[in-house]
């Protein structure tokens, strides 16, 4: 069994630059402090993280990574543009000697890709939650519509 999971970043303030430029407030920071912490008892590692590579999710990330072992990451920018057929050919191009994938995203998409895989009701993420799929596929190209199921929301 594979598992997905999906994490929007923390708490981001408004910057003078883009808005991928966009950087952690001190409370989005601290709360995902505090997540990885409750991590360190659920979860060792991760096979791979998938990461936008806008400033709020790097940040977002390596905070996350203080806590757990991410074994591979990929940072791109395709994951900021906000397309739900985008981040499912990503993950239809992971391996499938990955069993564990951390994804860092942003609303609405990575809402939509919960309500997606899970094929429950959209759940809009709030900053620095993270939700848990149990996926029922062998190989990360079967990923789709239906074939996992929502585990946990972890704040």
């Amino acid at each position: 069994m594979k598992q997905l999971f999906l994490l929007r970043h923390g708490e981001a303030g408004f910057s003078q630059g883009s808005d991928f430029q966009r950087q952690l407030t001190k409370k989005g920071r601290e709360n995902l402090i505090r997540m990885g912490e409750s991590l360190d008892e659920k979860l060792k590692s991760v096979d791979l993280m998938y990461c936008s590579s806008a400033e709020r999710t790097m940040e977002t990330a390596n905070l996350i990574g203080t806590h757990i072992t991410i074994k591979e990451s990929i940072f791109t920018r395709d994951i900021y543009q906000g397309d739900l057929g985008v981040l499912i050919a990503l993950l239809e191009k992971t391996s499938v000697s990955v069993d564990t994938c951390l994804f860092v995203g942003h609303n609405p998409t990575i809402s939509l890709l919960l309500a997606h895989i899970s094929d429950e009701q959209y759940l809009g993420l709030q900053p620095g939650m993270m939700a848990v799929i149990d996926l029922e596929i062998s190989d990360w190209k079967m990923i789709g519509f239906g074939t996992g199921i929502l585990k946990e929301i972890i704040q």
